[in-house]
């Protein structure tokens, strides 16, 4: 490995914990994302310095993100792997599985809790905070719904946007405020 892809790859191991994978993980995944071709567990493994045992615990990790794609050579029994295609198609990837894993559940255990009928004023208040978490998340679940069906593009320019949709809102809100004030004065 050159040293730009080793930093990379060692980089993504030290991220890995952070982002909850293990280290392995995250340096198989650099070591695919960067690979111009597909690789099979023996090349990782001899690249990375680790097991092969480790390899395989660490692609059926990433198979299970939907991260890798295998694939097969003819007249070779080994399997490849690579990395999803786009920069794009890897961040809907993590981010549909990060919502499978982390926000379903939690959305599912805010829903039971709007169920229940607490007598004890410290349970209504509980209630009540969960109530607005469950509100903040379902919104932001939906709008991850509509990010998920924006092309690449689309995700690129509403990025760029940045804090003017923040003065396009504004505008919007004051441009309301005086046609309300316009239909007061005509009637």
């Amino acid at each position: 490995m050159s040293p730009l892809i080793q930093s990379f790859v060692a980089h993504f191991g030290e991220m890995g914990s952070r982002w909850g994978i293990n280290r392995t993980v995250g340096q198989v995944y650099a070591l695919l994302f960067l690979t111009e071709r597909p690789l099979n567990a023996e090349e990782l493994a001899e690249s990375l310095g680790v097991s092969r045992s480790n390899v395989s615990i660490s692609l059926k990790e990433l198979e299970g993100w939907q991260l890798v794609r295998l694939t097969r050579q003819p007249g070779d029994r080994r399997e490849y792997y690579s990395s999803l295609g786009s920069v794009w198609d890897i961040f809907r990837a993590v981010a549909a599985e990060r919502r499978r894993r982390e926000v379903e559940p939690t959305l599912s255990m805010l829903r039971q809790a709007q169920l229940e009928s607490p007598a004890d004023p410290a349970d209504r208040h509980a209630q009540r905070r969960m109530e607005e978490m469950y509100e903040l998340a379902e919104l932001a679940n939906g709008w991850f719904d509509e990010l998920q069906r924006l092309s690449p593009e689309s995700l690129v320019q509403l990025m760029k946007l940045g804090s003017k949709v923040q003065k396009l809102l504004v505008l919007k809100d004051r441009t309301l405020a005086v046609l309300a004030q316009g239909d007061g004065v005509a009637r």
